[in-house]
Protein backbone atom coordinates (compact mmCIF):
# COMPACT_ATOMS: atom_id res chain seq x y z
CA UNK A 1 0.00 0.00 0.00
CA UNK A 2 1.13 3.82 -0.79
CA UNK A 3 2.01 5.85 2.40
CA UNK A 4 4.63 8.80 2.56
CA UNK A 5 6.32 9.35 5.88
CA UNK A 6 6.04 12.44 7.21
CA UNK A 7 7.79 12.01 10.13
CA UNK A 8 9.35 9.07 11.84
CA UNK A 9 5.93 8.46 13.88
CA UNK A 10 3.66 9.67 10.75
CA UNK A 11 2.40 8.65 7.41
CA UNK A 12 0.23 10.09 4.81
CA UNK A 13 -1.86 7.55 3.16
CA UNK A 14 -5.32 7.58 0.94
CA UNK A 15 -8.48 7.03 3.09
CA UNK A 16 -10.91 4.22 1.06
CA UNK A 17 -14.51 3.73 1.71
CA UNK A 18 -13.64 0.12 3.29
CA UNK A 19 -12.01 2.41 6.40
CA UNK A 20 -15.24 4.05 6.98
CA UNK A 21 -15.15 2.80 10.60
CA UNK A 22 -12.10 4.21 11.55
CA UNK A 23 -12.84 7.47 9.65
CA UNK A 24 -15.68 8.02 11.85
CA UNK A 25 -14.23 6.99 15.28
CA UNK A 26 -11.68 10.08 14.10
CA UNK A 27 -14.25 12.00 13.08
CA UNK A 28 -16.47 11.59 16.51
CA UNK A 29 -13.01 12.29 18.16
CA UNK A 30 -12.49 15.40 15.91
CA UNK A 31 -15.99 16.71 15.80
CA UNK A 32 -15.74 19.85 17.97
CA UNK A 33 -12.30 20.50 17.05
CA UNK A 34 -13.08 20.84 13.90
CA UNK A 35 -17.30 21.31 12.77
CA UNK A 36 -16.49 25.14 13.86
CA UNK A 37 -14.12 25.25 10.70
CA UNK A 38 -15.23 22.44 8.38
CA UNK A 39 -18.44 21.66 8.06
CA UNK A 40 -18.55 18.36 6.20
CA UNK A 41 -17.64 16.38 9.34
CA UNK A 42 -21.31 16.42 10.30
CA UNK A 43 -22.04 14.90 7.49
CA UNK A 44 -20.43 11.62 8.98
CA UNK A 45 -22.63 10.96 12.45
CA UNK A 46 -22.80 7.18 11.69
CA UNK A 47 -21.13 4.28 9.53
CA UNK A 48 -23.60 4.49 6.11
CA UNK A 49 -22.50 8.67 5.73
CA UNK A 50 -19.41 7.80 6.68
CA UNK A 51 -18.84 5.54 4.23
CA UNK A 52 -20.80 7.47 1.71
CA UNK A 53 -17.92 10.15 2.31
CA UNK A 54 -15.61 8.42 1.45
CA UNK A 55 -17.17 6.79 -1.52
CA UNK A 56 -17.65 10.47 -2.66
CA UNK A 57 -13.67 11.18 -2.75
CA UNK A 58 -13.47 7.82 -3.92
CA UNK A 59 -15.55 8.59 -6.97
CA UNK A 60 -13.76 11.81 -7.15
CA UNK A 61 -10.75 10.61 -7.42
CA UNK A 62 -11.60 7.72 -9.99
CA UNK A 63 -12.67 10.93 -12.49
CA UNK A 64 -9.57 13.01 -11.71
CA UNK A 65 -11.90 15.31 -9.39
CA UNK A 66 -10.84 15.32 -6.13
CA UNK A 67 -8.71 13.20 -3.46
CA UNK A 68 -8.85 12.92 0.36
CA UNK A 69 -6.25 11.20 2.68
CA UNK A 70 -5.47 10.36 5.78
CA UNK A 71 -2.62 11.33 8.62
CA UNK A 72 -1.70 8.29 10.99
CA UNK A 73 0.64 9.37 13.80
CA UNK A 74 1.72 6.10 15.75
CA UNK A 75 -0.96 3.93 13.79
CA UNK A 76 -4.08 6.26 14.87
CA UNK A 77 -5.80 8.40 12.04
CA UNK A 78 -5.57 11.98 13.38
CA UNK A 79 -6.63 13.84 10.32
CA UNK A 80 -6.15 14.45 6.78
CA UNK A 81 -5.54 16.12 3.80
CA UNK A 82 -7.24 16.29 0.33
CA UNK A 83 -7.80 18.10 -2.92
CA UNK A 84 -11.26 19.71 -2.27
CA UNK A 85 -11.75 20.08 -6.04
CA UNK A 86 -9.08 18.73 -8.98
CA UNK A 87 -9.52 20.37 -12.17
CA UNK A 88 -6.83 19.61 -14.69
CA UNK A 89 -8.04 21.17 -17.21
CA UNK A 90 -8.31 24.23 -16.11
CA UNK A 91 -4.83 23.99 -14.04
CA UNK A 92 -6.55 25.14 -10.56
CA UNK A 93 -7.23 22.52 -7.32
CA UNK A 94 -8.32 23.39 -4.00
CA UNK A 95 -6.52 21.89 -0.94
CA UNK A 96 -8.23 21.14 2.30
CA UNK A 97 -6.93 19.82 5.61
CA UNK A 98 -8.42 19.02 9.42
CA UNK A 99 -7.34 17.48 12.33
CA UNK A 100 -8.01 16.16 15.44
CA UNK A 101 -6.44 17.70 19.29
CA UNK A 102 -3.89 15.07 18.86
CA UNK A 103 -3.21 15.56 15.59
CA UNK A 104 -1.97 19.20 15.98
CA UNK A 105 1.80 20.12 16.78
CA UNK A 106 4.80 18.51 14.61
CA UNK A 107 3.86 20.09 11.38
CA UNK A 108 1.87 17.29 9.92
CA UNK A 109 -0.75 19.06 8.31
CA UNK A 110 1.85 21.80 6.51
CA UNK A 111 4.08 18.44 5.19
CA UNK A 112 0.98 16.84 4.12
CA UNK A 113 -0.26 20.12 2.30
CA UNK A 114 3.63 20.23 0.54
CA UNK A 115 2.94 17.08 -0.49
CA UNK A 116 -0.26 17.61 -2.13
CA UNK A 117 1.31 20.71 -3.56
CA UNK A 118 3.96 18.95 -4.94
CA UNK A 119 1.90 16.49 -6.73
CA UNK A 120 -0.35 19.11 -8.17
CA UNK A 121 2.32 20.98 -9.62
CA UNK A 122 5.37 19.12 -9.96
CA UNK A 123 3.88 15.44 -11.14
CA UNK A 124 0.44 16.87 -13.07
CA UNK A 125 1.44 20.51 -14.31
CA UNK A 126 -1.77 22.42 -12.23
CA UNK A 127 -0.97 26.10 -12.36
CA UNK A 128 -2.69 27.20 -9.21
CA UNK A 129 -3.20 25.71 -5.76
CA UNK A 130 -6.35 27.70 -3.45
CA UNK A 131 -6.55 27.31 0.29
CA UNK A 132 -9.96 28.19 1.88
CA UNK A 133 -10.70 28.86 4.82
CA UNK A 134 -12.85 31.60 7.21
CA UNK A 135 -11.11 34.39 8.63
CA UNK A 136 -11.12 33.16 12.37
CA UNK A 137 -9.60 29.88 11.54
CA UNK A 138 -5.55 31.24 12.79
CA UNK A 139 -3.96 27.36 12.79
CA UNK A 140 -5.74 27.53 9.21
CA UNK A 141 -4.38 30.75 7.55
CA UNK A 142 -0.96 29.43 9.31
CA UNK A 143 -0.53 26.00 7.15
CA UNK A 144 -1.43 28.54 3.91
CA UNK A 145 1.37 31.03 5.32
CA UNK A 146 3.52 28.27 6.17
CA UNK A 147 3.73 26.95 2.41
CA UNK A 148 3.76 30.02 0.77
CA UNK A 149 0.18 31.15 0.02
CA UNK A 150 -0.76 34.68 -0.48
CA UNK A 151 -4.48 36.07 0.99
CA UNK A 152 -5.84 36.50 -2.75
CA UNK A 153 -8.76 38.11 -1.17
CA UNK A 154 -11.67 37.89 1.47
CA UNK A 155 -15.72 36.94 0.87
CA UNK A 156 -17.57 38.88 2.97
CA UNK A 157 -20.26 36.95 5.54
CA UNK A 158 -19.62 34.17 2.59
CA UNK A 159 -21.60 31.33 4.31
CA UNK A 160 -24.13 30.61 7.40
CA UNK A 161 -22.80 27.46 10.04
CA UNK A 162 -24.61 27.54 13.00
CA UNK A 163 -26.71 30.38 12.42
CA UNK A 164 -23.20 32.90 12.35
CA UNK A 165 -22.29 34.18 8.71
CA UNK A 166 -18.24 33.73 8.38
CA UNK A 167 -15.87 35.62 6.08
CA UNK A 168 -13.91 33.01 3.70
CA UNK A 169 -10.31 34.21 2.71
CA UNK A 170 -8.98 32.52 -0.51
CA UNK A 171 -5.17 31.90 -0.05
CA UNK A 172 -2.93 30.93 -3.55
CA UNK A 173 0.02 29.92 -4.31
CA UNK A 174 0.87 29.71 -8.34
CA UNK A 175 3.18 26.82 -9.65
CA UNK A 176 6.17 28.90 -10.19
CA UNK A 177 6.19 30.26 -6.92
CA UNK A 178 6.00 27.20 -5.51
CA UNK A 179 8.69 25.98 -8.06
CA UNK A 180 10.98 28.87 -6.50
CA UNK A 181 10.48 27.77 -2.80
CA UNK A 182 12.63 24.09 -3.84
Amino acid sequence: MFAVQLTDHAELRPLEPWQAPEFLAHIDRARAHTDPWIPWATFSTDLDSARATLQRYADGQAADRKRIFGIWRDGTLVGGVMFVGFDSASGVCEIGAWTEPAGEGGGLITAAVRHLLDYAFVTRGLHRAEWWCTSVNARSRAVAERVGMKRDGVLREWYLHNGVRLDKEIWAILAHEWSAQA
